[in-house]
């Protein structure tokens, strides 16, 4: 349905459309090439217009067949590529944005015709995004270095080609995954901490303290934790750490519910107001804390975590991930919703992802909605006071108050919960 009105041709305003597009692409081609000499320079804003009436003219001469509109493709594409040529001749210069640019703004008739409009505007915008990021792209393309192209590129095979392939059926009685579930969690939680890691690596390798804290958070909280304990050493600013630390616990509340919302959307729905709540208090805890120390110029923290999608990283998840399984399904074999929690509190001491993300298989195990969310409530619970113990004892004495201030009233509230469920 069209958003407008009735006595508008949709023609004309796909006309609109097109000129409108073509003009703004052309703009950018304008100020991304302003200090070029014109001589050699392609085309700009009236150039780039007449490509797309062309286009567009040519389109609707047969909206079927399309002759007339690929008749004029090729005659630009043979235009361009002569121009090409001799620009290359002449100036040594192999650049191919302008062409493949034109070439962008030809197509774009038949999609403002044929595909919605918030497609159409997408594509626009990552056009002029592409234009001028030439130089943000370099430089991050400057960053990455082979080790990071092949162990993504080994990532990309083993979940795009291998994981379509893996079975479904489960593996025996006694772990109720299949190989599909065990890879397919790898790979999520994997991606997950993977944005994470290139933001820090790529996009802001020197970022402020709390900064650094929230995106180590949304990577690990645990190891977050670890090296900002460390890193307070000495630095007479126990209160901006502490708060740091905070602000990392209050991410794994948002981390995990995001992994929740994949994997098992009942879950997710239930348990948002609790870990909206204590994201909200850890979050509340941490700019408390912040605030309680003067300003001061604070040093960039320069520290990356481990590439989430090295093999060896990605496998040793997945073998948690089965071990956990194999330890829960006789957790409550023999000791019931009891024995639950106990594990619950027990792998709040290591890593809680692999035994939270057991829990969120659809049917893998015979425990009600509010189980569920008690045992990962408990686990979240137990690894804050691990984090808490790691702060006290591997930061500097000055941390230790501002961190057992803040980390035991979420704690409590924690558990609260967790019994309350």
């Amino acid at each position: 349905m069209n958003n407008w009105p009735a006595y508008i041709p949709e023609e004309l305003v796909n006309f609109a459309l097109t000129l409108l597009f073509a003009l703004l692409i052309g703009l950018e081609q304008r100020v991304h090439h302003e200090e070029e000499s014109e001589r050699f320079l392609f085309g700009t804003d009236r150039t780039f217009a007449l490509i797309a009436m062309a286009g567009f003219m040519l389109y609707l001469m047969d909206r079927e067949k399309l002759l007339p509109y690929l008749v004029g493709a090729l005659i630009l594409g043979a235009w361009l590529g002569l121009y090409y040529y001799f620009k290359m001749k002449t100036t040594g210069d192999f650049g191919l944005t302008s062409m493949v640019t034109a070439l962008a703004v030809y197509a774009l008739p038949p999609l403002i015709f044929t595909q919605r409009k918030v497609l159409v505007l997408s594509i626009f915008v990552s056009i002029l995004i592409l234009i001028e990021a030439k130089r943000h792209l370099k430089r991050l393309a400057r960053k990455f270095d082979e080790e990071e192209f092949l162990t993504l590129a080994k990532f990309i095979i083993l979940s795009g080609v291998i994981l379509p392939l893996l079975p479904r059926e489960e593996l025996a009685p006694w772990l109720p995954l299949s190989l599909y579930e065990i890879w397919f969690a790898v790979i999520v939680v994997s991606g997950i901490s993977y944005v994470s890691y290139i933001l820090q690596k790529f996009i802001f390798p020197r970022k402020g303290l709390l900064l650094g804290a929230l995106l180590g958070g949304f990577y690990s909280s645990t190891a977050t934790t670890f090296i900002l304990a460390k890193k307070s050493r000495g630095t007479r600013m126990p209160y901006r750490f502490a708060a740091a630390i905070m602000a990392a616990t209050a991410m794994m509340y948002i981390r995990l519910w995001l992994i929740t919302l994949i994997f098992n959307r009942e879950v997710a729905k239930a348990i948002l107001p609790y870990l909206a709540l204590l994201a909200l208090a850890g979050l509340g805890l941490a700019l408390w804390l912040w605030r309680k120390e003067a300003s001061r110029d604070m040093p960039a923290v320069e520290w990356v975590n481990r590439n989430p999608l090295e093999f060896k990283t990605a496998l040793f998840f997945g073998f948690l991930f089965v071990l956990f399984s194999v330890i829960t399904h006789y957790a409550l074999r023999y000791w019931g919703t009891g024995g639950l929690h106990w594990l619950a509190v027990i792998t709040g001491l290591t890593d809680i992802d692999p035994f939270i993300l057991n829990l969120l298989q659809p049917g893998a195990y015979a425990i009600d909605l509010s189980e569920t969310i008690r045992a990962i409530l408990l686990a979240t619970a137990s690894n804050n006071v691990m984090k808490m113990v790691y702060a006290l004892v591997l930061g500097d004495p000055s941390v230790r108050r501002p961190v057992a201030a803040a980390f035991i009233p979420l704690i409590t509230l924690n558990a609260v919960l967790a019994l309350t469920v």
